[in-house]
């Protein structure tokens, strides 16, 4: 029949470790912060264990044992690895960061992002190497598994453990070619319904919230394509007469990097005289990486990049 294994009790070393040092119960106690009472009673129980008095009186002193005194470099080191083992983890410099961290986000969301957080990293962290996927993985899981570092995008599938920060609010506007006809006019809900649209989604839905809108108003617009990209979309807008409806920062706010390639097409960004939902872009990461110094690195790039502010950040906050 096996013997039980023995029960490991960082105490214990600690309290050997003070002893052999220090050749005295009374300053061993003091070390550690503990009576003398207290600490004879576990040099007595060490003495059990090794079967060894460890220490023995010679005159007004105390001196180590053959086996104390080959004890003391390897007690001193173990005291040693528990103070690493149980310290906090050092900070991380960026600058000397090898890591390649992948994210999900959308299309429009990783074309914005990637310029900018490159710029980012060649400053800060030139060691660190992105992999970006599409929106195809389920990101709970992934994110439980460790497929993906980070998801960014709209966050719609919360698990309970997943950690989730807002980064900016946005608003939808039609985007259009130069020259386009609803551009040289004010845009009306007629006009808006009248027009030849194309719309975006994974899962090829022909509606959406300006359908409901416009439904409202007693109005249906035609809905010619359905892309699963964003860049796609606003690509074919840049190159017909159809229209694509593009995330932008709300009034008054920061110009987002997201309609930077709204802009690089050439499109005309107008204002949708209806009342839609905002639009709201986020990250979202396991709890495994909230205490880890280069994944807080990274989310506070993500925040920088898309000129987030630290005001919705409660998530790193609860370690």
């Amino acid at each position: 029949m096996n013997s039980p294994d023995p029960v490991i009790d960082a105490n214990l070393a600690l309290a050997l470790n003070a002893l052999l040092a220090e050749h005295s119960v009374t300053r061993a106690a003091e070390r550690l912060h503990t009576s003398p009472a207290a600490m004879s009673r576990t040099l007595a129980r060490l003495r059990r264990i090794l079967q060894d008095p460890l220490l023995v009186r010679a005159g007004q002193t105390m001196v180590p044992t053959p086996r104390a005194e080959a004890l003391r470099e390897e007690a001193a080191a173990v005291v040693r690895d528990l103070g690493a083992l149980l310290s906090p983890g050092a900070a991380i410099d960026p600058a000397h960061l090898t890591r390649t961290f992948t994210l999900q986000a959308a299309d429009l969301v990783g074309a914005a992002l990637t310029p900018r957080l490159l710029r980012l990293a060649q400053q800060e962290a030139p060691g660190v190497s992105f992999r970006l996927l599409a929106e195809e993985l389920e990101a709970g899981s992934a994110l439980r598994d460790g497929r993906i570092d980070l998801e960014i995008g709209s966050i719609d599938h919360v698990d309970p453990e997943t950690r989730v920060e807002e980064l900016t609010t946005l608003r939808m506007m039609a985007a259009v070619r130069a020259g386009h006809p609803l551009a040289e006019q004010p845009l009306t809900p007629a006009l808006l319904a009248a027009a030849e649209h194309v719309a975006v989604g994974r899962r090829g839905r022909f509606t959406g919230p300006l359908d409901t809108a416009l439904a409202a108003q007693h109005l249906r617009r035609r809905v010619s394509v359905v892309l699963p990209s964003h860049l796609a979309a606003m690509t074919l807008a840049a190159r017909s007469d159809i229209v694509c409806l593009v995330p932008a920062a709300l009034p008054g706010t920061a110009q987002s990097p997201l309609t930077d390639d709204a802009a690089a097409l050439g499109l005309h960004l107008l204002e949708i005289p209806l009342p839609l939902p905002s639009l709201t872009i986020g990250m979202a990461w396991h709890p495994r990486h909230a205490a880890d110094g280069a994944h807080q690195w990274l989310r506070n790039a993500i925040r920088r990049t898309l000129g987030a502010t630290r005001r919705n950040a409660i998530a790193d906050q609860d370690i």
